[in-house]
């Protein structure tokens, strides 16, 4: 698997913890939702990092009060027609302002990468060897939108009407 951001390779300077995993002692840290709940002082009180992986059937709203405490949300797609991480990424941008990185794991297919940045995702967890030309190509797919996203565009009624 590779990270990808702004349609590039980089490295991922993030350890995904398994629950029955033991923690690190330093470095940024990717936890599960039953782990950070489970856990919650002990990694609120690390000097490092911490991210949190969703589930698709968990909800942001399940962290809302400790959101600014992560730096990355990964939210896991875990087949292809389970659209529910586009919801949750929306909302992180939208309702709870979130500002760190929401990164699209799981089942990522390249035609999903148009909606998923208009959703508000910019880093992709993909297999290596996936298409990069997705990435430049799905900053092109939408000339005109009609619905308002993430980017803060202004959408075609807005345009016609100022």
């Amino acid at each position: 698997m590779k990270l990808v951001k702004d349609g590039a390779p980089v490295a991922d300077e993030w350890t995904t913890v398994a629950d029955d995993a033991d923690l690190p002692e330093g470095g940024a840290v990717i936890v599960s939702l039953a782990r950070f709940k489970a856990e919650r002082d002990k990694l609120v009180g690390r000097n490092a990092p911490i991210g949190l992986r969703l589930k698709s059937n968990e909800p942001p709203s399940a962290v809302a009060e400790d959101l600014e405490r992560f730096s990355v949300v990964a939210l896991e797609f875990p087949i292809f027609r389970d659209g529910r991480a586009y919801s949750h990424a929306s909302q992180l941008r939208g309702r709870f302002a979130f500002q760190g990185e929401i990164r699209a794991v799981g089942d990522v297919l390249w035609d999903q990468i148009p909606n998923m940045l208009r959703c508000g995702f910019d880093a992709f967890e993909v297999p290596d060897d996936f298409p990069l030309e997705a990435f430049a190509e799905a900053k092109t797919v939408f000339t005109n939108i009609y619905q308002p996203d993430t980017s803060g565009r202004p959408t075609v009624f807005e345009r016609r009407h100022g």
